[in-house]
Formats: structure tokens, sequence, C-alpha cells
């Protein structure tokens, strides 16, 4: 059966990545609407852009009013600076927060209406150019045909899907990543785990995928505990921005499972940070579903070295999904209840959660068969 992989039009990673790709950048229009937040301007990142830009002779206009995970509300106010300032081309800088955002800004600003509008519809447009310049390495939001953004009139995490969404230029300059304190390079870094995983075991798998997301798994168990103790290591972050990279181009072609399904609910309804709710489930949703694609996390363990070739696959699966606990225990990742997270609270909102997490498509994707009892089960887990 033939397969389809989607790339970003052009990739420029490694240390000097943002220079090499200074050209091409230029090339995409007059004037750049930056899509970014307060802190990467306080951190100088918003400037190194714009000084790029203006040794090129291309304007630029600045929006940053990302303070949190991307909403709506964001995406509008974006749209109003895209409109005041003439912009034809876009940049993120920073996350997977502003570089979702510009997507949806590309959407709306070509389409009109709200991005509302595009719930659960695949998206066709001509969109304006889109360069992504992550500063974390986990989201692969660079490398990717979809946007998630929160609809706050109804706390749902959108996951909004086209490939018309897939930036023109994607840069990974792992210098950008340098100032990542240890927290989100703990959170981000375990999102793009989830990614690779997710992707090398889902339904969707395809050889061009199974390579990158073993590739990205391989680089983050052995790179991620270094990122994480010392974020100056220049090395172990050009190893973690690559498998960032890697795992976006694969999940981007394979889909994720059941733990991005059920992690958007609860970002949406308790306010969680989308690498942090993912960690947070990833135990747990592998625990439950490992024995239904026993193979393909047996294959997962042997490459991390934890499990040698001659083992049951059955056994050595299992001893994958517990490399993954332990380096979440590594990265001081909370449960629920740490993290401040109300216990009825979240109980009570279970159901609502399930319909959401199962709408989404996601854990679809899985191996095992799961249904809304699964679903439940797991969140309820996280509690025990």
């Amino acid at each position: 059966m033939a397969k389809q992989f989607i790339m970003p039009g052009q990739i420029f990673y490694g240390e000097g990545a943002l220079e090499s790709a200074s050209g091409a950048i230029a090339s995409c229009g007059k004037k750049a609407l930056i899509v970014t937040d307060p802190m990467m301007e306080k951190l100088g990142n918003v400037d190194a852009v714009k000084k790029m830009l203006d040794a090129a002779g291309t304007d630029s206009a600045v929006f940053s009013g990302m303070t949190g995970e991307p909403t709506d509300k964001m995406v509008e106010e974006g749209l109003l600076v895209w409109s005041r300032e003439n912009c034809d081309f876009l940049i993120a800088v920073g996350g997977g927060s502003p570089i979702d955002t510009m997507k949806a800004i590309a959407v709306v600003a070509q389409s009109g209406g709200s991005i509302n509008d595009f719930y659960g519809k695949e998206i066709k447009l001509k969109l304006p150019s889109m360069v992504a310049i992550p500063t974390t390495s986990g989201t692969g939001s660079e490398a990717t045909q979809f946007t998630i953004i929160t609809n706050t009139g109804k706390d749902i995490k959108m996951l909004l899907k086209g490939a018309c969404l897939m930036p023109d230029i994607a840069v990974d300059d792992p210098a950008f990543t340098r100032t990542a304190p240890p927290s989100v390079t703990a959170a981000t870094g375990l999102d793009a785990l989830c990614h690779a995983a997710e992707a090398y075991t889902s339904k969707k798998a395809q050889p061009m995928t199974d390579t990158l997301a073993m590739s990205a798994v391989k680089r983050i168990f052995a790179w991620l505990p270094e990122c994480y103790r010392n974020g100056d290591n220049m090395e172990a972050r050009t190893q973690m921005s690559l498998a960032a990279l890697e795992a976006g181009i694969a999940f981007n072609n394979a889909s994720v499972t059941v733990i991005h399904g059920m992690s958007r609910p609860i970002g949406a309804l308790f306010h969680v940070a989308h690498g942090v709710s993912n960690a947070m489930l990833l135990p747990t949703c592998f625990s439950y579903v490992y024995e239904a694609a026993a193979d393909r996390f047996a294959a997962l363990a042997r490459a991390i070295g934890v499990a040698e070739a001659r083992e049951d696959d059955l056994a050595v699966a299992g001893k994958f999904v517990e490399a993954c606990k332990e380096l979440c225990g590594f990265c001081k990742i909370p449960t629920p209840e740490q993290y401040g997270i109300d216990r009825e609270a979240f109980l009570m909102a279970v159901p609502k959660m399930t319909q959401d997490a199962l709408a989404s498509g996601s854990p679809g994707n899985t191996v095992m068969e799961l249904g809304a009892a699964d679903i439940e089960k797991m969140y309820r887990a996280l509690w025990k």
C-alpha cells in the first residue's frame, strides 16, 4: 500500500542554522509578523531574529501576546497586529505555543472568521509563508501539519489539521534552546519521547516514520538526562534538538496515540502545560496498552539497551515502559496531585475528558482497541 510522507519545505538544523537560513527567510516576503512571548523578547531571541531580518533588508513587527498555551483569543489578538502592520509572512520564535499560534493566525488571515470554525475539518487553504524557529526541544510543531488551539468557549483543546499548516521553513538551531530552564527541558523532552514512541507504536506507523521515531527515542534516552542536569552542554542541546525534529516528522506522518488524546483534555480543563500532562500520563497509558503491541515496545526496549535480543517480547516490552517511568521520575514530573489539581474536580471531569479524548481521534491510532471504559480507567489510575 502506498504511503505519503510530509515534511517542511526546507529544514536548517544544527549550530548556526539561523544564519544559514537567513536568505531563505528573507525571500518569504517584505514584512514578517514575529509571533512570540515576552520571555523570548527578554532573553534576546527575538532581537537575534530581528537583526537577521534587518541585515537582509526585511521589515518586521512583533506580536508577543503568548502568555500561556494558545487560545482562540490569542489568535484574534495576533491577527489584529498582522492586519495593522500589513505583514505578508510569519515567523514563530518560541516553543510550541507561538508556533501553533502562528499557524492559526495564518489560517484566519487567509479565511476570515474564527479559528474555531475549523474544528473537525481538514484545513485546505493557500497560506502566507511560515517560518518556525523553536526554542525548546520537544513539541516538533515546526515539522507538523497540526496546530492545537483552545476553544475558550467550550474548554476544548482543538486538534486542527491540514497539509497547509506545515511551515515552509523550519530552523532548529540548538543555540535557541540553551535558555530553556530544567523544568521546560524535561517537559518538552518527554513530549518528544511521547511523539516518537507513540509514532512507532501507532497503527499508522510506516518504514520512514519507524526510522525517525527509533532514532529519536535513542537520542532522548541518551541525552535528555544530561540536558536536564546541564543545560549549557551544547552537544546535549544539539542532540535533543535533532531528536525533537525527528520525533515531530515521525508523528506528523504516523500520528500520536492514547497519551496525546488523553493529555489535551487535562490541559484544557486544568491548565497543565502540554509536555507535563503528556509525561504525567506516559507510564500509565503505556502500561495499559503495551501488551497489544509487544513486538514494537520490545524493539524500543532493545534499542535503548534495557533488554537483549534473545528475551521474550512481552517481558522486554514491559522494560521499555519501566524505563519511561524511571526517566519521568528522574525529570521530577509531578502527579496530578503534586501539580495541585483537586482530586474530586478531576474525577468529576473524567466523563467529559474521556469523550473529548475519544473525539480527538488519537486513541483510535493505538494498536489496542480502546473504548470509553478504558480511557476512564487510565484517568482514574493517575490517582492510585
